[in-house]
């Protein structure tokens, strides 16, 4: 099942995202002075997109093994999300060594992909793992520090900060309430409704961006960087 409105929705994260990466590059690039890593309006606004991005997977994992576990999918988007987070790993590694990416976005997809796949006859249990892991990040006793500790050193990673960061904790919470709105029928509801189904310029465009968000997701950065080069 596919939620028109969902792409809408998940193309306005998109458009996000891009604002928030090339206000990067405008730093990066020392153009614009932004404190993009201890700012406090940079941090929500970020997390407002992570949030947009992985609560819509969490609904549109549900709905498409709604019927049952379509391994065909299964299998092409394990193998997408696998070479797309390589790609991005490595890529950031040319760009960053001191920073790279080693579980960004892409990465957490791709866990969550299959990991959630356990929930999808759980909604009871879905929806409590998703409340207990968010409780307990925000009030801080649940936490991946431990296997960060465990792994900094063996597999070389970043010491203090990595360019992009999607822990388990607090992020597959917020995938399994995505999950859990999908299953009890407010997702259908949500993006049913005619503000994400108007036949607009806005939707339109918001449409196509979520349709294609992995390609403009991973394609949209090296075209900024070319730009940004090309001006220097």
């Amino acid at each position: 099942m596919r939620l028109p409105g969902l792409d809408v929705f998940r193309g306005l994260a998109i458009l996000l995202m891009v604002i928030f990466h090339f206000s990067f590059d405008l730093n990066n690039f020392h153009i614009v002075d932004l404190d993009l890593k201890h700012g406090v309006f940079w941090h929500y606004f970020r997390y407002i997109i992570v949030s947009m991005f992985v609560f819509g997977a969490g609904i549109s994992l549900q709905l498409a093994n709604n019927n049952g576990i379509d391994l065909k999918k299964l299998k092409k988007r394990v193998l997408v999300l696998s070479l797309a987070s390589a790609a991005v790993s490595i890529g950031s590694y040319t760009q960053f060594p001191d920073t790279w990416i080693y579980f960004g976005i892409l990465h957490f997809f791709l866990f969550s992909s299959l990991v959630g796949l356990l929930f999808l006859k759980l909604p009871k249990v879905a929806l409590f793992s998703a409340t207990f892991i968010l409780i307990g990040y925000n009030f801080s006793f649940l936490n991946m520090h431990w296997l960060y500790n465990v792994l900094q050193k063996p597999l070389s990673l970043p010491f203090y900060y990595t360019e992009d960061l999607a822990n388990v904790i607090p992020w597959f919470g917020v995938f399994l309430l995505g999950m859990s709105f999908s299953i009890y029928g407010y997702a259908e509801r949500l993006f049913c409704l005619a503000f994400f189904n108007r036949n607009n310029l806005f939707n339109i465009v918001f449409s196509y961006m979520g349709k294609h968000s992995l390609i403009i997701y991973l394609f949209h950065q090296p075209l900024l960087f070319a730009i940004f080069l090309s001006l220097k």
